[in-house]
């Protein structure tokens, strides 16, 4: 009996009990309970794609409903700037063309009140020279009271 021997039945010895407590069945079982694990993870992690997937679908068409939506935003405010562009041009003209005619109201104003200006002052002047004349022509005690009564008369008809 040598060494070699001795290790054989070390072998024989220790295969039956591995055998004796079924590590065989016990190893199998261990594998097929992480082979089934395994599966389903994997079965969870197409579930999760797929979601992820649907969920990816539905992010990108959201994102496309708010970028058309930004569109028509924006170009409904450059519709409505444009509207309020051109109410703008038109206030102005039209506050422009009441100016003006204020201006020009002004200004025809401003000619009669000179031209009756003028007119005062040449029927003033008119009327001391006519009564100076008068004056000097009548130099008598009735002249005086015909001198005023032309006067008046003067102005009233001047006037």
């Amino acid at each position: 009996m040598d060494n070699s021997f001795w290790a054989f039945a070390a072998l024989i010895i220790f295969l039956a009990i591995v055998w004796y407590l079924k590590a065989p069945a016990k190893v199998g079982s261990t594998l097929d309970q992480r082979a089934d694990r395994i599966r389903n993870e994997i079965e969870e992690a197409r579930e999760l794609k797929e979601e992820a997937k649907q969920q990816l679908a539905e992010y990108q068409r959201r994102r496309q409903e708010a970028e058309e939506e930004a569109k028509e935003i924006v170009a409904a405010a450059k519709r409505e700037a444009e509207l309020m562009l051109a109410d703008t041009r038109r206030k102005n003209e039209e506050y422009v063309e009441r100016r003006t005619a204020m201006a020009e109201t002004k200004i025809s104003q401003a000619e009669t009140d000179a031209i009756a200006e003028v007119r005062a002052t040449a029927i003033d002047v008119a009327v001391a020279a006519a009564a100076k004349i008068i004056s000097d022509r009548n130099s008598g005690g009735n002249a005086g009271q015909f001198t005023e009564s032309s006067i008046a008369e003067v102005r009233s008809r001047l006037n």
